[in-house]
């Protein structure tokens, strides 16, 4: 936590009802030089830039825990559905990761020629496929298991493999893979 707490410029500390400061919360330093707790947006936006650093192009995704917590961070403070897609080469290194559809509360329509277009322009030799659930409900539709084979199938015709398909819904996440649903 200490490297998160560095790497954020934030300090360790909590302002208890009372106006005291105690230990366990995360501070801010604003423009004047004053310390005041940290908002949950400071706190994402800050989480969003350490993680942006760790995960740049070249990293091996080569733990399913970095692809979710990475996913997590970026899908589950939004109020709409969206669809990304991580490209990798074939070693499993980040290529990019890019949000490809944005929906609403509900849901959003994923067009596989897209997919399938933005992969041969990365030249990727895989992909990890995810989008999130608003609503908080972390298991997949039948849409969701549909959509994950049409992907897979028009992927399979251009030698792209699908490694994964992730479902982020708050702190909650569902991997594809793990319920051997790919």
């Amino acid at each position: 936590m200490s490297s998160l707490i560095a790497d954020a410029g934030v300090c360790a500390a909590s302002a208890a009802a009372d106006g005291e400061v105690s230990r366990g919360a995360l501070m801010v330093c604003d423009a004047a030089g004053t310390y005041r707790p940290a908002t949950a947006a400071e706190v994402l936006r800050q989480a969003r830039l350490v993680l942006a650093r760790r995960v740049r192009r070249g990293v091996v995704f080569d733990s399913p825990t970095l692809v979710k917590d990475y996913l997590k961070v970026h899908l589950s403070p939004l109020e709409y559905e969206v669809f990304m897609v991580i490209f990798v080469d074939a070693q499993h290194r980040l290529i990019a990761c890019e949000q490809l559809f944005r929906g609403t509360l509900t849901q959003t329509s994923v067009y596989p020629r897209e997919v399938v277009k933005r992969a041969l322009g990365h030249n990727a030799g895989a992909v990890v496929l995810a989008h999130n659930h608003p609503s908080g409900a972390v298991e997949p539709s039948r849409a969701d298991e549909y959509l994950t084979q049409t992907l897979k199938s028009a992927l399979a015709l251009v030698d792209v493999r699908v490694l994964d398909h992730i479902i982020v819904a708050g702190d909650a996440t569902a991997s594809f893979a793990e319920r051997g649903l790919l």
